[in-house]
């Protein structure tokens, strides 16, 4: 055979197998979508948003220096403070009155002072209180006034106040210090105690106390199991404090409980254990390999998530504390102690909504261990804006969301910075907002992808963490919704355990609770003079037109104007008309009032009833819809000093349902959303949010004259004889083309443990 014959065909050989192997290791990789593309779309942003914008950092830092300055009391930072010292316990901001924010807004009016609210306690003063002072004008203050009587018609006790890490840690040295070795033999024998201080992890119950002026607080021990949540490993062990008196050298403990049994204290808990009068369970701290509570896998990762992602990047814009997408202009902030809220909702240029804001959080326990009995917990004292820690790409939300970071100053010397604690993201449901496919009469196809934009926040407060979610629609609805997870807290499995949970552990009972969310949603329906609108259904007995004798039952529309705040205020669980409306007196081409339902999605457990010495601190629950006329003075349902004074709370509810008319007034709509808990072993070792989800609506009823996504560039369209894979008319089908390259993936990174808070 020729050689020079066999050389080429080893060289051609030799170059197709190159070949081969370059579209095999390089043909099937895509291409880096340009950075041209991702880019926020060109959106007219103003800066009227700012009038509603958290403090920036400078501002806090000009706040605090100023009220030391000219306060005339000696304050002293809060991580260095005693409860016998005077300190600012925080810093909001506060918000101008809605009639000068309107007149700024509407009429280019003046724009309202920016000013802050302080939170001060005066624990070296005579006066022994909290005050509150409005700060202003920012950026250069030069006022600080009192509003404390005005806001409150009263003095704040000093006992009211909301315990600050100082005083924890203080408590927690307290009792492991000076406490725990009177016990020392049970500790070491019984729960196999070391000494260390991360040996327990101890949890708080609140209110403080059984009656107005107490401070007292029971704690439950648990195993402070490393890597993961303690709550669910109780000891059985649980201590009463009495950290009323100033002095921490005369705190004591009151009483103690353990594995069903009350003593007098630790030393009576020694002696008793030494007698062998009490029964007692032998454990031990778990390690990681016996920790039932661990979130680690069991397996690696071995597959990559699905994900989502914009083809020509985000289609909405971000500047300042403003959002703009499709026809939606939203103003976004956070309450330190309330947590995420809006303002200036607009649709097509039109405000809907005042204020959507988060107002209170609570959980009500049950147990026969005191500390899970006792616990009232309204979430807003602990401050659940605080608790907004840094969201994980990929995970909390879509890898490509917008993240913003929030800053607060509460229980801190200077401000604190929460990285990414916002994020803001277009999100296809993955079903149609709206389609129908024709095969009667004509054949065509449309239909409209549920495109939404969602403002997402998480609440991690202890033990659980607080979903929080805004939900924008192209048809001009809003949805707002709360998940929780995280871990459940626990009490030690005793007898009769069962009647207040399920065992979800060797010694583990979830205890019963309920969870309630309430809102403040102050609609502007076509202006601010609006009514309530009740519509449902009724059958009426109907004789047949066109045959005698012959009856039916025809169903027929209810419609009702609620004409004071008593007729629009239901109770949890009173039958309430399934259509409630915001409405105008300005009509559509119909001839029908302009109007907002609200449909709630709830399943709230029972509140307390009105027999309990402290419902009135959180009256809200009682209700799930309230709407009453707006007043300045009632502008927040409840308050961070109802916890520790639950007794005589300073905001009462249900004293805003007053029997004043809503016809043609500004009102407010105050909407609890809530569920019942019972705990159960799939809760183990994180509650998961399938079905742990409520919230409500907020939809155009006669609004418009039709549905206005019916305008969407989003909207598909074909019929028969339309090419329906045309770029032109179907975005669907260039898919093959936007969907080409790979989007250019900003790098994972998180170090949210920074500025997390540790309390017991």
């Amino acid at each position: 055979m020729n050689v020079k014959f066999i050389i080429t065909l080893l060289v051609l050989s030799l170059a197709t197998i190159v070949i081969l192997v370059s579209v095999l290791l390089f043909g099937s990789r895509q291409k880096v979508c340009s950075s041209e593309k991702t880019k926020a779309p060109s959106l007219n942003h103003n800066d009227h948003s700012l009038v509603f914008a958290d403090l920036t950092p400078e501002e806090l830092t000009e706040v605090k220096e100023y009220l030391k300055k000219n306060l005339k009391v000696k304050l002293v930072d809060v991580s260095k403070a005693d409860p016998n010292s005077s300190y600012i316990y925080s810093i909001v901001l506060h918000l101008p009155k809605k009639k000068d924010a309107l007149l700024y807004l509407d009429k280019g009016g003046p724009k309202p002072a920016r000013e802050a609210l302080a939170v001060v306690y005066l624990g070296d003063q005579h006066s022994l209180e909290i005050k509150e002072y409005v700060v202003g004008p920012l950026p250069n203050p030069l006022y600080s006034n009192d509003i404390t009587y005005e806001k409150y018609k009263n003095k704040i006790p000093f006992h009211r106040r909301p315990v600050i890490s100082k005083e924890y840690v203080q408590i927690y040295n307290f009792v492991t210090t000076k406490e725990f070795p009177k016990a020392a033999k049970f500790l070491q024998e019984v729960l196999g105690y070391d000494g260390s201080d991360s040996y327990f992890g101890i949890l708080t119950s609140a209110p403080r106390g059984l009656k107005s002026g107490e401070r007292t607080t029971w704690f439950g021990i648990f195993f402070n199991t490393e890597g993961s949540g303690f709550y669910i490993h109780p000891t059985g062990l649980e201590i009463l404090v009495n950290h009323l008196p100033l002095d921490t050298n005369e705190w004591t403990v009151d009483n103690v409980f353990y594995n069903g049994k009350y003593l007098k204290n630790l030393s009576e808990l020694e002696n008793q254990y030494k007698s062998k009068k009490i029964n007692v369970v032998k454990l031990k701290r778990p390690q990681p390999h016996e920790d039932f509570g661990s979130l680690k896998p069991s397996k690696s990762t071995v597959t990559d998530i699905p994900m989502q992602y914009e083809p020509q990047g985000p289609r909405y814009s971000v500047k300042n504390n403003q959002i703009l997408f499709q026809q939606w202009s939203i103003a976004f902030g956070v309450n330190v102690n309330s947590g995420p809220r809006l303002y200036d909702v607009r649709f097509k240029g039109e405000r809907i909504i005042y204020e959507l804001s988060i107002q209170e959080a609570m959980s009500i326990y049950g147990s026969n261990g005191p500390t899970g009995m006792v616990t009232r917990y309204m979430d807003g004292y602990f401050g659940i804006g605080r608790f907004l820690y840094q969201l994980v790409r990929g995970i909390d939300c879509p890898y490509f969301a917008t993240y913003v970071d929030t800053y607060y100053m509460l229980d801190s010397d200077t401000h604190v910075r929460n990285k990414n604690s916002i994020c803001i993201f277009e999100l296809n449901t993955g079903i149609p907002l709206r389609r129908h496919s024709s095969g009667l009469g004509h054949f065509y196809y449309g239909g409209l992808a549920n495109t939404v934009l969602v403002v997402r926040s998480i609440a991690t407060l202890g033990n659980y963490d607080y979903i929080f979610d805004f939900i924008f629609y192209q048809n001009g609805a809003i949805e707002t919704k709360v998940h929780a997870t995280g871990y459940i807290t626990s009490s030690f499995y005793m007898e009769g355990g069962n009647n207040y949970g399920n065992k979800v552990g060797p010694h583990t009972l979830g205890t019963i609770h309920t969870h309630f969310i309430n809102y403040k949603v102050d609609l502007d329906v076509v202006g601010t003079n609006n009514s309530v609108l009740a519509q449902d259904m009724e059958f009426e007995p109907l004789e047949v037109p066109w045959k005698s004798n012959v009856h039916i039952q025809r169903t027929r529309l209810t419609k009702k104007e609620l004409e004071n705040e008593n007729e629009a205020a239901f109770e949890l669980h009173e039958k309430m008309p399934r259509y409630i409306q915001i409405a105008s007196n300005k009509k559509n081409n119909w001839n029908h009032e302009r109007s907002y339902r609200i449909q709630m999605i709830s399943f709230a457990g029972d509140y307390l009833p009105d027999t309990s010495p402290i419902h009135n601190a959180m009256s809200w629950a009682k209700y799930k819809l309230s709407v009453t006329k707006r007043k300045e003075e009632e502008h927040q349902s409840s308050s961070l000093y109802n916890q520790n004074d639950p007794w005589s709370p300073l905001v009462k509810f249900s004293s805003f349902i007053n029997n004043e008319t809503i016809k043609d007034e500004d009102l407010v709509a105050w909407i609890t959303a809530g569920f019942l808990h019972i705990p159960h072993a799939e809760d183990i070792p994180n509650t998961v949010t399938a079905g742990n989800g409520v919230g409500f609506y907020l939809r155009p009823y006669n609004y418009f004259n039709e549905d206005p996504s019916i305008h969407s560039q989003d909207a598909i369209y074909f019929q028969p004889e339309d090419s329906y894979n045309s770029c032109n008319g179907n975005p669907l089908a260039c898919l093959t083309d936007t969907a080409s390259c790979s989007p250019k993936l900003p790098q994972f990174n998180y170090d949210g443990f920074d500025n997390t808070f540790v309390a017991i």
